[in-house]
């Protein structure tokens, strides 16, 4: 039976789980060396070892554990464990990375001879005799020598090295300690011995095409241009793509790579990494408002205008052909904008309603001063102030009296009162519109209402509401301009005393011409 995670002891249970997480990482895989040393996180390029080399943070990072935690490096990374916890990091026995061996120089004596302590070239046996002793010995000065008797002398005819002549009063001996100096340290030409032959200006290399050549002192080197790796004895070119060194799209070239980005991003400054680009402030094409988003950019309009299918442009908004309700009166259509227009004798109330302009209040009407401005809805009218017409005498403003004494007011109501009111068109019916009131009560007197005159059409009634009041009732919806003159007559009876009076209220109603 398999055991189970949480039948473990607790410090088995901790063994386990490190076990899985040191087992689980292992060194970054190597790649054959290029030109390129940019490692993942958690390594570090290595010169000598010319591989990604892991980070040993818990040296590299001050207090990488805190409190009573201890720091255990492992590859690409750390791990904080408690001081009591012990670790094994080698669960395949592999054993630690082998050591990468020093670099090696380049031997700069002939074939069969080693550099010693004093940069003299020596054979094979420790201590044996130097290049320099295989010179006749010399027992003073000698005048210059042939090419051939000092190449014969200082160094074997197989190193790639053209012989120099030696200045008058130098000795063999003193040309093989120059030609030996020389040939380990190669800084100036030598006055005496032999200089480097330039193998690659000569063409007396054997580099591929692919490769470049390198001269250095008594030989050359065949080396991979940058962005070339060598695979064989050819040079391949590195597909840098493969790295990713780009942040959106990678384009490989020939020894080299170019980033790329998707539209609505430029490359940054490090040509690696991609940025937005604000297409507003580069001329984007929005006819109206332009909004930069992340890698693109949005186009709007103002209020009023609804953006067009193209996605750039802006049309207006027709907003009257939606509703006929946004205006009391009449819409009319602007760029961008509705505006409501009242007809004449109306003023536009908030945004959209139309109210009556009182032309007599205002002050805006042309009556004389024997005259009385009327209002009414959409205009006024100047009436006279005495309206009074024989055998009638004017006894108040508005008020008409027939005297008693006069014949001819035998048949006539003792009076006429004058009054005006203004309703609007397509009024809801039946609606009560102007009330009678009887000014004078005579005790035991009855009073009646009636429509003498002016209701020809039976567009209004009269209910009757008690002896002394009575309500005039519009009966059917009338529509304006238009202008009635009603006479409500109060007849008052005395049964008793044999007694019948009238008098006249002459109401002059002015129907506007808008339901407003």
């Amino acid at each position: 039976m398999l055991p189970c995670a949480s039948c473990l002891p607790g410090s088995l249970l901790l063994w386990a789980l490190l076990l899985l997480l040191l087992g689980s990482a292992s060194p970054q895989d190597s790649e054959e060396p290029d030109s390129y040393t940019e490692c993942t996180d958690g390594y570090e390029w290595d010169p000598d070892s010319q591989h990604c080399r892991d980070v040993n943070e818990c040296l590299t990072i001050p207090e990488a554990c805190k409190g009573e935690m201890k720091c255990i490096n492992h590859y690409g990374g750390y791990l904080c464990l408690p001081r009591s916890a012990a670790v094994i990091n080698d669960l395949h026995g592999e054993g630690p990375p082998p050591p990468v061996p020093p670099a090696q120089h380049p031997n700069p004596c002939p074939p069969g001879y080693e550099p010693d302590d004093q940069d003299s070239c020596v054979g094979p046996a420790a201590g044996g005799p130097s290049l320099c002793a295989t010179a006749p010995a010399s027992s003073g000065p000698l005048p210059s020598v042939a090419a051939e008797t000092l190449q014969e002398v200082c160094l074997p005819v197989s190193v790639p090295w053209e012989p120099q002549a030696l200045e008058e009063g130098q000795s063999r001996n003193q040309c093989c300690w120059g030609c030996l100096d020389r040939t380990l340290f190669p800084v100036q030409p030598p006055t005496c011995g032999f200089r480097d032959v330039d193998e690659c200006a000569q063409a007396l290399h054997d580099c591929r095409p692919s490769q470049d050549c390198h001269n250095l002192p008594g030989s050359y080197q065949c080396t991979c241009p940058d962005g070339y790796r060598k695979i064989g004895p050819e040079c391949v070119d590195i597909d840098e793509c493969r790295y990713r060194y780009c942040q959106h799209r990678c384009v490989n070239l020939p020894g080299s790579f170019r980033c790329q980005c998707e539209p609505g991003f430029q490359l940054g400054p490090n040509n690696r990494s991609c940025v937005d680009v604000n297409e507003c402030d580069m001329g984007a094409p929005c006819e109206q408002r332009c909004f930069n988003s992340y890698g693109t950019f949005l186009c709007r309009c103002h209020q009023g205008y609804e953006l067009h299918r193209d996605g750039f442009s802006c049309s207006d908004i027709d907003e009257c052909s939606y509703s006929s309700y946004l205006c009391q009166y009449r819409c009319i259509n602007e760029p961008g904008r509705f505006s409501c227009h009242c007809p004449q004798g109306y003023q536009l109330l908030a945004t959209r309603l139309c109210q009556d302009i009182d032309e007599c209040e205002s002050g805006a009407h042309q009556c004389s001063e024997a005259q009385t401005c009327v209002n009414f809805h959409g205009g006024y009218r100047c009436v006279d102030t005495n309206r009074c017409v024989e055998p009638y005498i004017q006894v108040s403003e508005n008020r008409c009296l027939c005297p008693a004494s006069n014949p001819l007011c035998r048949e006539q109501p003792s009076s006429i009162v004058h009054r005006y009111m203004t309703i609007t068109s397509e009024r809801s019916v039946p609606a009560d519109v102007f009330q009678i009131q009887a000014t004078s009560v005579y005790p035991g007197a009855y009073n009646a209402f009636q429509i003498r005159a002016g209701n020809s059409q039976g567009d209004f009634y009269i209910r009757q509401i008690n002896n002394v009041s009575a309500m005039l009732v519009l009966a059917r919806p009338v529509t304006g301009p238009r202008e009635y003159v009603l006479d409500l007559e109060m007849v008052t009876m005395n049964s008793l005393m044999s007694y019948r009076a009238s008098s006249v209220l002459r109401l002059t109603v002015f129907v506007g011409a808008y339901t407003f």
